[in-house]
């Protein structure tokens, strides 16, 4: 008769070991499974009974009473086999991640993107390369690779021939004459009508507004007017664009500084800010207009003022009236004067910029980023 299968002798080092394994635990179950093993084995249990108390095949513990006979302590640590063999090489999985990233249209497909359904179907045909992956393995590879289903944005590079000098001009006053220079753009159009926006509420039951579908108030445009020395914003409610609104505003400005010294304005290239009457006014009162490049208006500093402007006048707002509206336009301008260093305005500020930038695609006075493939 066979005799029954059970551990050598344990060593000082190997029971105090193993004894350690099974008191604190292991952060891996099969280390402190085996070990329990090995304690029974040593402690005259046989295989039947050990195999009930580790809820094991007997077969397997013979294998460990086995290999620990043979190698010690080793065998605590699994032999993993390594899974299924890999399918896909580092040159299929180079195509998936290139073809994931080219529009379908370019591949004779009918459709503008692809969805994992479509372009695992699309890899299984795929002449000369067929590649089969399901719909799950192909989600996971692309993960891996930093590939994320994102939305798309639009890009528009400016076709101004001296867009880099104007960049450079702005730039320039802006850090030698600070406090000699304005900033000055239009802001809307403004409706009559319930605008979504955020507040504090009980969860799941949000603030509502209620919905208007006849709206017969026209619209308003903001003309907005902003010292950058002061970080001052003021402006005025109009009911239309034009140049005889345009010189108002300047001339405003112009009053801000009465010293007659002279002074630098930047704005677009709207049709309104560049008339003839403009210029020449502009020339008469010693005020230099900055024009931006054309479609860069970004780089007009007022434009990160009307981010707070929005979020905290018009967004969760349900003004009756335009003069309503503009009432509660200039409560909010004359707290935002008393409190240009407000942290809300600050992070409100920085955020309309941030995003300025990034629908654009460009950093301050730099090149644009190369559009997407």
């Amino acid at each position: 008769m066979a005799e029954p299968v059970r551990v050598r002798r344990l060593t000082d080092q190997e029971g105090q070991k193993l004894q350690q394994i099974v008191r604190r635990g292991s952060t891996s179950s099969v280390r402190y499974r085996r070990a329990m093993m090995l304690l029974a084995s040593a402690g005259g249990n046989r295989v039947p009974v050990i195999a009930q108390l580790v809820q094991a095949d007997e077969d397997t513990v013979r294998d460990v009473i086995h290999r620990f006979n043979e190698i010690g302590l080793a065998c605590l640590d699994p032999r993993w086999a390594g899974g299924r063999p890999r399918l896909l090489s580092r040159d299929d999985e180079d195509f998936v991640v290139q073809t994931a990233t080219t529009r379908p249209t370019k591949l004779g497909q009918p459709f503008t993107r692809w969805s994992i359904r479509k372009l695992a179907a699309y890899l299984r045909r795929v002449h000369g390369h067929v590649i089969r992956i399901g719909r799950e393995a192909l989600r996971c590879l692309l993960r891996r690779r930093g590939i994320t289903f994102q939305r798309t944005k639009t890009w528009k590079e400016s076709p101004d021939p001296e867009r880099d000098a104007k960049l450079d001009r702005i730039e320039h006053v802006l850090e030698h004459f600070p406090d000699r220079v304005f900033a000055f753009d239009e802001f809307g159009p403004l409706g009559i009508r319930p605008t979504a926006g955020s507040c504090w509420a009980k969860q799941g039951k949000p603030d509502r507004l209620s919905a208007t579908y006849r709206r017969t108030h026209g619209v308003t445009y903001f003309h907005g007017c902003y010292s950058v020395g002061d970080d001052r914003l003021w402006g005025v409610n109009r009911r239309r664009k034009g140049t005889a609104n345009t010189l108002a505003a300047l001339k405003s400005i112009r009053a801000a500084r009465p010293d007659g010294a002279p002074i630098y304005i930047i704005l677009d290239n709207l049709s309104a800010h560049t008339g003839a009457d403009i210029r020449c006014w502009a020339k008469r009162n010693k005020i230099e207009l900055c024009f931006t490049p054309t479609y860069a208006s970004w780089a007009n500093p007022i434009e990160a003022h009307f981010g707070p402007l929005r979020q905290f006048t018009l967004a969760n707002s349900h003004h009756r009236s335009h003069p309503a509206q503009t009432r509660a336009l200039h409560r909010y301008l004359r707290w935002r004067n008393a409190n240009a260093r407000h942290p809300d305005v600050l992070v409100a500020q920085r955020k309309e910029r941030a995003r300025i930038r990034s629908e654009k695609g460009i950093r301050w006075g730099g090149r644009p980023l190369a559009p997407a493939a």
